[in-house]
């Protein structure tokens, strides 16, 4: 193993390790002020950002999980009044989802919330190191997606 490969190895650790941890702090937060998780959290998110609503193939896409993991998440919404799902007209077979008045209020304030608990987590670093951490994991991000041959 090369020493590029070996800071590679820790950078991932390191950064698997982080997201983990502020996962966690985020997800008991919301547990705690307001009866959520992160996933359903995640995936108001989404809705709020498409007021016509989302098929639920997309929340799945947008999300990053399992359609089951999406229907299950909006049955439990649905459950709480925050979202309603309905046949598309233009394809009878797709469900779009949408958040009810309830669940934009719900959602606004968790949002609030959640965005003080990130400002929180992340002031340890000044603005520029953010600003720089953020173009740099975009690269790793831009490469994940559009893989080159590893030859």
């Amino acid at each position: 193993m090369t020493r590029t490969d070996q800071e590679s190895l820790r950078l991932w650790l390191r950064l698997f390790t982080t997201t983990t941890l502020v996962e966690r702090q985020l997800d008991s937060a919301l547990k705690r002020e307001f009866g959520s998780t992160l996933p359903r959290f995640d995936l108001m998110a989404q809705l709020e950002r498409a007021p016509d609503g989302l098929r639920m193939g997309e929340l799945s896409e947008r999300i990053l999980t399992t359609g089951g993991n999406v229907t299950w998440l909006v049955r439990a919404l649905e459950a709480d009044k925050l979202v309603t799902r309905r046949v598309s007209p233009t394809d009878k077979r797709a469900a779009i989802v949408r958040l009810t008045a309830a669940g934009k209020r719900h959602f606004a304030a968790m949002a609030h919330a959640h965005e003080r608990w990130v400002s929180d987590i992340f002031a340890a670093l000044p603005a520029d190191d953010q600003r720089a951490m953020h173009t740099r994991l975009g690269v790793v991000k831009d490469r994940v997606r559009s893989p080159r041959s590893s030859s």
